[in-house]
């Protein structure tokens, strides 16, 4: 058994029942960290969700990880991000049958996501019927204008260098 907490400074930390650490994540963004406010899995424990304050849901695969956290090859793989809302994210949820997430907002709204692409659904409330077997049609919410960002492959977090490039006004250009 492992406990995932999310963290102000956008980490999430997985820890075992011991209470040591054992792994810590951060979500792969070109955009600095921000505080994680809320946190889920699937019912088998394969992927993990992350909801942020500023309205991004993150999904990673997180199975071969938990068979064997000692082995260096099972590693956490972030798959999708997507921007959900303009404002923060209060919970999420995945309702693994369907494959879809529910999100809710501080604005008080509930939408409706396929869980594997980010691909907008719908929102509770609307007055035509969820087509959740339609996973071609990407539209997005009224207030998000990007799309979602599939990772295919193992991406390396890019860490903070210092390097120095001195300005040289160069007048020929």
């Amino acid at each position: 058994p492992m406990l995932a907490s999310a963290h102000e400074n956008g980490y999430i930390c997985l820890w075992n029942i011991q209470g040591n650490l054992v792994k810590e994540l951060l979500p792969f963004s070109k955009h600095p960290s921000v505080p994680l406010t809320a946190l889920c899995t699937d019912i088998s424990t394969k992927i993990l969700l992350a909801g942020s304050k500023e309205g991004h849901i993150m999904r990673w695969r997180i199975d071969s990880f938990l068979e064997d956290p000692q082995k260096d090859k099972n590693q956490i793989k972030e798959e999708a991000c997507w921007r959900a809302y303009a404002t923060e994210v209060v919970d999420l949820f995945h309702e693994e049958e369907k494959n879809v997430v529910v999100t809710a907002s501080i604005d008080g709204s509930v939408r409706l996501w396929n869980a594997m692409n980010g691909y907008y659904l719908g929102y509770y409330g609307q007055p035509r019927k969820f087509e959740l077997s339609d996973t071609t049609r990407l539209i997005l919410p009224c207030d998000v204008n990007t799309f979602p960002i599939i990772i295919k492959e193992e991406s390396k977090y890019m860490e903070v260098e210092e390097l120095e490039y001195p300005l040289v006004l160069d007048r020929d250009k």
